[in-house]
């Protein structure tokens, strides 16, 4: 099929790519004239692990295109996929501008009997209203799919081609029938809804998992209370079938573009309709709390902040991403700024975007080594596996104090133990002290 796909960002990027893959014809298309100068070269602007490869090799074989021209873009596309952003704006609610410059953008160029597909995360009835805004700028008859993405960032292309599920929600079953085509190649269990609930099922997902993940991190606090280990407790829950054993991995928090935005948007879209979602209140409010954890840890610990050297390992939200957003180390570099600590971070590829947003708050260093020579104590923030394949001993030789709190309980007992000397400090289990005396 002949596709075109509006916005360039992990979805949008990520669709278009696996979609030439399995043989569709794609256009992307992006207003930022360096960004598609750049992908035209096979030069990715975001990191995400075997999208580079795909890039290159379909833009080779004529299979994938890159253009700033909408019009070039759109009017011989029979599927058009919106994939703008939509980030959250001050009252927790979606902000849809880019999506209704898209809407208006494709009302001008496409052809007739096109279908447009909104892949882009968007509270419930947007569908209706960006048809409306297209009905009300072109005489062409077009149909309306909705059709959620559910990709993960550090295994975007696994998620696009491997997907647990598809959903395409629409009212036209022709429609519907031509996404499922499309998608066909991908081999993957096909849901078919109406619309609102395909939107439905994107915030539900991503609400119980942000839900599920701030309780796993509640049962931690509790079990340093009582003295469980979570690592033992989650494994327990997650045999049982009914439960699962995906997000029970106790840590600092959800970070990243979705879960935050999405959680507020659905709390937002609740209250819209008289509907008191109090789970989800919560769910927020423990994601903040446990997200300056490290800090309250390393607050009780040293009592005195102030010119300690602090190393940061990991800046990113999630390992085998640079994306930043939302993500736990922008709350504690905060938090260690402002308690006069310095704060010296690393982290394999989010350095860059962690200036943009961290500026001189922090010192950036360009190893671990460099991050942890003479520390007071060291912050893991990101499980890097660079970071899980770490010498402990070698560490903690480098090290003024030989004090680590792990936010992502990235070590074994054993291996800790085998340190000479050493402070361990994890999430939902007994802290770890070797040959010293505290």
């Amino acid at each position: 099929m002949k596709i075109a796909v509006l916005g360039t960002g992990y979805v949008g990027l990520s669709t278009g790519v696996c979609l030439s893959e399995v043989g569709h014809h794609v256009i992307c298309i992006d207003i930022d004239d360096q960004k598609i100068n750049r992908l035209r070269q096979g030069i990715s602007p975001i990191y995400e692990p075997g999208l580079e490869d795909l890039l290159t090799k379909n833009t080779a074989a004529g299979n994938l295109q890159f253009t700033t021209s909408h019009q070039e873009g759109i009017e011989n596309a029979e599927v058009i996929i919106i994939a703008v952003g939509t980030p959250q704006r001050n009252d927790g609610a979606a902000d849809l501008s880019y999506l209704l410059q898209a809407a208006k953008d494709v009302s001008a160029h496409l052809k007739p009997d096109s279908i447009v597909v909104i892949k882009s995360t968007v509270p419930v009835g947007t569908n209706d209203y960006v048809k409306s805004i297209i009905t009300n700028h072109t005489k062409k008859p077009f149909k309306m799919v909705s059709n959620p993405e559910f990709l993960r960032q550090g295994s975007a292309i696994k998620d696009t081609m491997k997907a647990d599920r598809i959903i395409i929600g629409s009212e036209d079953k022709e429609a519907a029938l031509k996404i499922q085509e499309m998608y066909r190649p991908l081999n993957v269990p096909i849901l078919m809804t109406n619309v609102r609930s395909a939107e439905m099922i994107k915030y539900a997902s991503n609400a119980f998992l942000a839900t599920k993940i701030s309780f796993i991190n509640e049962i931690a606090n509790l079990c340093e209370a009582v003295g469980a280990n979570i690592i033992d407790v989650a494994n327990g829950m997650g045999k049982d079938k009914r439960i699962g054993e995906a997000f029970l991995q106790a840590g600092i928090g959800y970070g990243g573009s979705c879960f935050p935005k999405d959680v507020k948007a659905l709390l937002h879209t609740a209250g819209l309709h008289g509907v008191d979602f109090s789970l989800l209140r919560e769910t927020i409010a423990i994601n903040d709390e446990q997200q300056k954890l490290l800090f309250t840890k390393a607050c009780s610990r040293l009592k005195q902040l102030k010119d300690k050297k602090i190393a940061m390992l990991g800046l990113s939200f999630k390992p085998e991403t640079d994306d930043m957003r939302e993500a736990p180390s922008i709350k504690i570099a905060h938090l260690l700024h402002e308690a006069e600590a310095k704060v010296v971070a690393y982290d394999p590829v989010a350095k860059d975007n962690a200036k943009k947003i961290l500026g001189d708050t922090i010192e950036y260093a360009s190893s671990v080594d460099q991050a942890i020579e003479n520390a007071d104590a060291v912050f893991i923030v990101t499980e890097w596996n660079e970071f899980k394949q770490l010498d402990l001993t070698e560490v903690t030789k480098h090290m003024k104090q030989p004090i680590i709190f792990d936010g992502r309980n990235c070590f074994e007992e054993n291996k800790i133990r085998a340190c000479s000397k050493i402070e361990y400090y994890p999430v939902g289990k007994p802290a770890i002290v070797v040959g010293l005396d505290t």
